[in-house]
């Protein structure tokens, strides 16, 4: 069976064989087209909104998963910790909707797309979903007006959104072949300014981008069933399992089960966002784990299946940094409340 183009082309994004190389024509296109938007927002001819809050930003400059969702989860429990009243807001790429609206209790993945429910579910942070992430903003401040901090997951390239603070994830991959797309994995061109660089895999020593933090990401010890409970992973050792992921790199979730200890007898790589539409419904013969990103989805199919956390532990220098862009930007939770009640 052919590989599909969503796992295929990440492999060539990889190195500068023949099949990038041929692709390289139309990456100039790309670039030509991306450095006329950056200059028309730079220039005003296009207007980057601003919103009456401060807005940090989290994103990639590649194409796929590098750690930008958990990231942000672990950026707003983090600011919530520190006494700041954060929202969030997000694309919500993967729904079925096109409007901007509230993530709710009864949301479901098509209506908001998977990523912005599993934020609100591990925050309990106010989470608005829209393609136009300003007017996302817009809405949720006018729902939470006393909202000091808005996180955008995912918008490193939405420059119609003005930011305060931006923070880049990269993970083991680097920037690839280096290339714009879709000759490569660029979505820009790299090295570029950015305020905070996390690094969720092994840095390059070789490459221009060294200089941020590091976060390790491993997954947790116990899976989820569908009810809330939990179940301990040591006790599958020794059994066969199955896992499938709908992700940007599949192959990467399989590979941290494997490092667990488990077994998987079957593996199933669906491309990033899947609804799992054509999963069946059938008993399984073996446990079936899954991401906490796909398990709302999955769980419509297969109540059985188990999601495994994935952990995210960043080193402290990294929100020593942030506190200190925030003191600058936004000064301090109480005195941006007290702001924020005058003004």
């Amino acid at each position: 069976m052919p590989q599909p183009l969503y796992q295929w082309l990440p492999e060539q994004w990889l190195g500068r064989g023949l099949a990038a190389q041929s692709l390289r024509p139309l990456s100039w296109l790309y670039g030509v087209l991306a450095w006329a938007r950056r200059l028309a927002y730079r220039q005003g001819w296009l207007a980057s909104q601003r919103v009456e809050a401060t807005v940090i930003v989290v994103g990639n400059v590649v194409a796929g998963g590098a750690g930008k969702t958990p990231t942000t989860i672990a950026l707003v429990q983090h600011l919530l910790q520190g006494g700041w009243t954060v929202g969030v807001v997000s694309r919500g790429h993967g729904r079925q909707t096109t409007d901007t609206r509230p993530v709710q209790a009864h949301s479901t993945p098509a209506e908001v797309g998977d990523e912005p429910q599993l934020v609100a579910q591990a925050t309990g942070v106010p989470v608005w979903v829209g393609a136009l992430r300003a007017e996302a903003a817009r809405q949720l401040l006018l729902a939470h007006p006393g909202t000091q901090i808005i996180v955008c997951d995912d918008g490193l390239q939405h420059l119609a959104l003005a930011r305060d603070i931006e923070i880049c994830v990269m993970d083991d991959r680097g920037v690839g072949n280096g290339w714009l797309l879709p000759a490569g994995p660029l979505r820009e061109p790299w090295p570029r300014s950015v305020d905070l660089l996390l690094h969720t895999g092994p840095a390059d020593l070789n490459d221009p981008m060294l200089g941020g933090f590091k976060a390790q990401r491993q997954l947790a010890t116990w899976a989820v069933r569908a009810n809330g409970e939990r179940v301990d992973l040591a006790g599958l050792h020794g059994q066969a399992v199955d896992a499938v992921a709908g992700l940007a790199r599949p192959e990467a979730f399989f590979g941290m089960l494997r490092a667990t200890g488990l077994q998987l007898a079957q593996t199933h790589a669906l491309p990033d966002h899947a609804d799992f539409g054509d999963w069946p419904s059938t008993a399984l013969q073996r446990p079936l784990l899954c991401t906490e990103k796909d398990a709302a989805k999955l769980w419509l199919r297969q109540p059985q299946a188990l999601a495994v956390p994935l952990q995210l532990d960043i080193e402290p220098g990294f929100w020593a940094a942030l506190d200190a862009l925030l003191a600058e930007c936004a000064g301090s939770p109480v005195s941006s409340a007290h702001g924020q009640q005058t003004a």
